[in-house]
């Protein structure tokens, strides 16, 4: 594609919502995009590239503020490939920690539904007693 297009077509060529469009470019992700007499933004192949470049760099799990270091790394014809790897490693690290957290969350919650389940199966489906996850809560907060 060499001529300008219109918005709704980037947004159909990238996958990007009108909006999160309008939102990198005012974000400054992507500058400014030309405009018609009519106003209507019109994006070239390199805007369209760069549209494609930061949804990547999302998917990958990078912040506004990540892709926007990336986008000037690749903008500069220097070595950048040590300063991207070092982002790489510490973006693999949080994922990393979060994943643990998210497995310890899971752990303690198939406890408490376990808890559950032998409740109810102990009290017969009654809700005379206390259910045993909230009395565990309440004793854990001091309550």
């Amino acid at each position: 594609m060499s001529a300008a297009v219109k918005i709704g077509q980037v947004a159909r060529e990238t996958g990007l919502s009108i909006d999160t469009i309008r939102f990198y470019e005012k974000e400054g992700l992507l500058r400014r995009s030309a405009r018609t007499e009519g106003g209507f933004r019109l994006f070239g192949p390199r805007e369209i590239q760069a549209l494609r470049f930061i949804r990547k760099c999302q998917e990958l799990g990078f912040s506004l503020d990540e892709i926007r270091e990336l986008l000037i790394l690749r903008g500069e014809d220097v070595p950048a490939c040590s300063h991207v790897k070092e982002l790489l490693e510490q973006k693999l690290a949080r994922v990393v920690k979060k994943i643990e957290e998210l497995q310890t969350l899971e752990h303690g919650l198939r406890v408490a539904l376990r808890k559950c389940d032998r409740g109810l199966k102990t009290s017969g489906m009654s809700h005379e007693g206390c259910c045993p996850v909230l009395e565990e809560i309440s004793r854990a907060t001091g309550g």
